[in-house]
C-alpha cells in the first residue's frame, strides 16, 4: 500500500505510487526522462509548508533532501542547490561572510519551494525572495538541463522566478547576496488606529516593518528590523521563555481552549495581545528573520495594492465584528516592493500582503470566504502557497503576463509531466 503524505498543516493528503530520493542532478534528470517516456507525471516536494495541494500527487513524488548545500561562491553571488533548507542556508552563507538580502519568517522551507511559490519577507524597498535569484538550473520535461538568467533565456528566467514547479525542477539557484549583517529588532504594542495612521511613514522609515492585529481588540504588535553595527543582544533563556514557552507553548494551550470553546476566542485574543512579548534583540540577519512556528494553523494571504492595504484591513476588522467570527489568531500585515516577475503577486505594484490564520482543527471556511471576498474587491492576488479559491479564468485577469507564462510552460512541458490536479485547476480554463 502507498504511504500517505501530508503537508505541514495536514489539510492536504495524498498517496504517491512512488516516492523517490535521487542523490544527484544526473539521477534526477534520468527520472524525469523516464516519466516522460512512459507518460507518467511527477511532483517535487520540499518541506510541505504550502497550504495548497501544489505538491500533491498520486503518481510519483520526488524528495530532493539528498541535494543540499552551497556549490559555488563568486563575490556576492552563490550557486545553491535548490532543495537546501533556508535554516541550513543561513549558517552556510555566514561561513562565507554572506547572507540573504531578505527572507520570510519561516525558515524550514526549501529555497526552491520559497522561490517557486513567491515567498516574501517585508520591507517597502525589498521584493519577494524571487527577486534575489539571478539564475536557475532547470531539469526540463525532456530530461535535459537548461540554464536561464536575465541574459540567457530571459523569458524563461522571468517565468521561472515564480512557477509553482510547473516549468521544470529547480536544481540550482544562483542568488545575489549581501555581506553578513546584523539587525536590531524592536517589538512594541500600540492601537490599530495609530498604527494605520502612521503606517506609510513608519514603513518607509525602517528596513523591515510589519504588524499583527489581534481580532476583537484594538491592539496591534509592531515589529521593526533595521541594520546595526551594535553588538549582539540576544539571550537563549529569553528566547526559550518568549518564543518557545510563551508564544508557542502557552499559545497552544489557549488555542486548544478556543478549539473546544469557540466562545472564548474574544477573551483569548485579548489575552494574547497582553501576553505577547515586547522588547528588542540584535543578532545576525539569519537569526533575526525566522520565528518559531510550533502551533499549527491554516492560512490565507493576499497581496493588495499598497495604497488599498489599510482600508482592506479595516474592512476585515468590520467583517470579523459584524459576523462575530470565532477567531483568535492575529492578522499579519507586511509591505513588499513591486517587481517584474510574471506570476509574482507583487507584479508591477508595491503591495500590502495581508494574512489571516485559523488554528488547526477549527472551522475556517466562513472566515476565509468572507475575507477573500474583501481581498477580491481590492484587486487582491493570492499568495501561491496559501489557501484561496481563485480559478484560472479569474487569475488571468489579475496577471498581465498570464498568457506569456503559460505559453512558456506549454513549450517546456508539452505533455504536462509536472502538472497535477491542483495546477490544472488554477492554470487551465
Amino acid at each position: 500500500m502507498s504511504k500517505t503524505w501530508k503537508n505541514w498543516a495536514e489539510l492536504v493528503k495524498c498517496q504517491p505510487q512512488q516516492f523517490l530520493q535521487p542523490t544527484s542532478i544526473k539521477e534526477l534528470a534520468e527520472i524525469v526522462h523516464s516519466h516522460v517516456a512512459s507518460g507518467r507525471s511527477l511532483r517535487v516536494v520540499g518541506s510541505g509548508h504550502s497550504f495548497t495541494p501544489v505538491a500533491a500527487t498520486n503518481s510519483t513524488m520526488i524528495s530532493l533532501e539528498q541535494l543540499q548545500g552551497v556549490e559555488l561562491v563568486e563575490g556576492e553571488t552563490a550557486s545553491i542547490l535548490a532543495p537546501t533548507k533556508i535554516y541550513t542556508l543561513g549558517k552556510l552563507l555566514a561561513d562565507y561572510g554572506l547572507g540573504l538580502e531578505n527572507q520570510g519568517d519561516i525558515d524550514s522551507q526549501s529555497l526552491a519551494g520559497a522561490i517557486a511559490t513567491g515567498t516574501h519577507g517585508t520591507g517597502t524597498k525589498l521584493g519577494i525572495m524571487s527577486t534575489q535569484a539571478v539564475g536557475f538550473t532547470l531539469v526540463t520535461a525532456d530530461g535535459n538541463i537548461l540554464e536561464c538568467s536575465a541574459n540567457h533565456n530571459p523569458e524563461i528566467f522571468k517565468a521561472a522566478q515564480v512557477s509553482l514547479g510547473s516549468l521544470g525542477i529547480l536544481a540550482k539557484i544562483r542568488m545575489k547576496l549581501k555581506p553578513t549583517y546584523r539587525l536590531r529588532e524592536v517589538r512594541r504594542s500600540t492601537n490599530l488606529t495609530t498604527c494605520l495612521n502612521e503606517l506609510e511613514s513608519k514603513a518607509n522609515q525602517h528596513r523591515h516593518y510589519e504588524f499583527w492585529w489581534f481580532p476583537h481588540t484594538e491592539q496591534v504588535l509592531i515589529k521593526t528590523q533595521d541594520l546595526t553595527d551594535a553588538a549582539i543582544k540576544s539571550s537563549r533563556i529569553e528566547h526559550i521563555l518568549n518564543d518557545v514557552i510563551l508564544e508557542n507553548g502557552v499559545f497552544w494551550v489557549l488555542c486548544e481552549i478556543c478549539r473546544f470553546l469557540p466562545s472564548m476566542c474574544k477573551a483569548v485574543s485579548k489575552l494574547s495581545a497582553e501576553l505577547v512579548s515586547q522588547g528588542e534583540t540584535t543578532n545576525y540577519s539569519y537569526q533575526i528573520f525566522p520565528t518559531p512556528r510550533l502551533v499549527r494553523f491554516y492560512e490565507m494571504e493576499y497581496a493588495v495594492p499598497k495604497e488599498q492595504g489599510p482600508d482592506c484591513l479595516r474592512e476585515i476588522k468590520e467583517f470579523v465584528t459584524r459576523k462575530n467570527i470565532a477567531v483568535h489568531f492575529p492578522v499579519e500585515y507586511r509591505c513588499v516592493k513591486g517587481d517584474d516577475i510574471y506570476l509574482s503577486p507583487a507584479y508591477q505594484r508595491d503591495s500590502a500582503f495581508i494574512a489571516v490564520h485559523m488554528y488547526k482543527g477549527m472551522p475556517y471556511k466562513t472566515y476565509f470566504e468572507g475575507v477573500e471576498a474583501i481581498f477580491r474587491n481590492h484587486q487582491g492576488r493570492p499568495h501561491w502557497g496559501k489557501l484561496h479559491t481563485r480559478t484560472a479564468k479569474e487569475l488571468r485577469q489579475l496577471y498581465p503576463m498570464w498568457d506569456e507564462f503559460h505559453s512558456i510552460r506549454r513549450k517546456l512541458d508539452p505533455t504536462g509531466v509536472f502538472m497535477n490536479d491542483y495546477l490544472k485547476q488554477i492554470f487551465e480554463d
